[in-house]
Formats: structure tokens, sequence, C-alpha cells
């Protein structure tokens, strides 16, 4: 594992040089998903106290382990009937992208006298197979978030559209720059546009270079996942 983020911390750098970045600028985000307490005490070991889980049931579990040593990132779909469960445990949901979700959150956030920090997610390829806000939908939702209280935007998240040539997804990551770049001039009350998440294990360098602040890196920190059902 030391090696594997030896290896990505290489790769971010030169990423950076390309462009002219600060590569302290770069938030490498372990995403620990069906990985085990063993692996995820390795990493914390070499390091790292902040961790991305896709799957309420498996963030439930590792915080009653690690209880307070680390933070955890929900960057998986949300169903509204598991927020409750979660908003107190999470430093950050990835993928607020709906309002039935927004809803929720304010409630559940005001019911326990907290600000639940959020990302929205944007499908920016537009994929069915994918949640999140198509593009040219953003900004009304965003400005619907600003009328909440109890709900604070700290930036974007996206997943692009698997591509053979990593080039290809260059498109995706420059509009999503472009997009986080607009609605940083738009001065709305409880957005803060600080983070711009997007870039995994296949396509993180390009996801930089284009204005990536934060990236989620599983597969090449902690190897092939054995996928099970929760």
């Amino acid at each position: 594992m030391k090696s594997n983020i030896n290896n990505i911390r290489e790769k971010i750098s030169l990423a950076c040089k390309n462009v002219n970045r600060d590569e302290k600028e770069i938030f490498l985000l372990p995403v620990s998903k069906t990985v085990d307490v063993d692996k995820i005490q390795e990493a914390i070991d070499l390091g790292f106290n902040t961790f991305g889980e896709n799957k309420v049931q498996e963030i439930l579990k590792k915080y009653e382990y690690f209880e307070e040593k680390v933070k955890f990132h929900m960057i998986g779909h949300l169903q509204t009937n598991k927020v409750k469960s979660i908003i107190d445990k999470v430093e950050l949901i990835h993928s607020l992208d709906r309002i039935s979700l927004l809803d929720k959150l304010d409630l559940e956030a005001k019911n326990k006298g907290i600000i639940v920090k959020c990302l929205v997610e944007v499908n920016i390829g537009k994929e069915e197979s994918k949640s999140g806000i198509f593009e040219e939908n953003v900004f009304d939702f965003i400005k619907e978030i600003s009328k909440r209280d109890n709900v604070f935007v700290n930036g974007l998240m996206t997943v692009a559209p698997y591509c053979e040539n990593i080039e290809d997804t260059r498109v995706y990551f420059r509009k999503m720059k472009s997009l986080f770049d607009e609605i940083s001039k738009l001065n709305l009350k409880n957005v803060d546009m600080k983070i711009l998440s997007m870039g995994m294990s296949n396509d993180f360098t390009i996801a930089i270079e284009e204005g990536a602040n934060l990236i989620r890196i599983g597969t090449s920190i902690f190897g092939k996942r054995n996928y099970i059902k929760c």
C-alpha cells in the first residue's frame, strides 16, 4: 500500500507541474468501500484520517469501530430513509442530487442542531446509469439549496464517463470546472465553492489538470475489491 500511495503522489505531482499548480492543493481521499478495518488501519498508519464510503451500512459499521479516529465522506447515492442514521457521522456528503434529499437533509440537520456540508453531484455525461443533476439544472438547484438553513454547499462532484482513452474525459472535467467557476461568482447564501471532487483511479491526472482539488482513489490504493452486497 505504501508503494501504491507513493506512486499516486508522484502522479499528482506530475499532473500539477503540467499545469503549474501546487500539489498541496490536492486532497487525496482514499475510497475504502468493501475494505476491511485492517487495511484502513494500515492507511491510517500511513497518514490518512479521512475515507470515502459509498454505503451507509459500511459507514455505520466502520464509524463504530474507529470512533473519532477517522472521518468519513459519503460518496455514493444516498437514500432519503438513510439520512437520519449518518447525518452526524460524516464530514461531507458528495452526492446531493435531488430536492427530496435536500428536504430530508435540511430536516434532520435542523432536528440535530447541525449544519450538514454537501457537494452537489453533477451527471456531466448525462448517463442513465448514474445519479446526479444535469449541467443545465445545477444553477436552479443550488439556488434552492441557498434558501435552506441547515444545508451548506462546499462545491461540486462528478463521476466522468468511462473512456478507453482517458484524454476523452478531459472535456467533461473542463465543463465541471467552468460550472464550478460560474457558481462561485453567484455569491449565494450557504454556498462556498471550495471543493471540486472529480477524478478516480483511472482518470485522476486529467481531472487534476482540469481543476480538481479532491480526487477519490480506491483501487490504486487498496487493490481490486471483492464486491459484496451489504
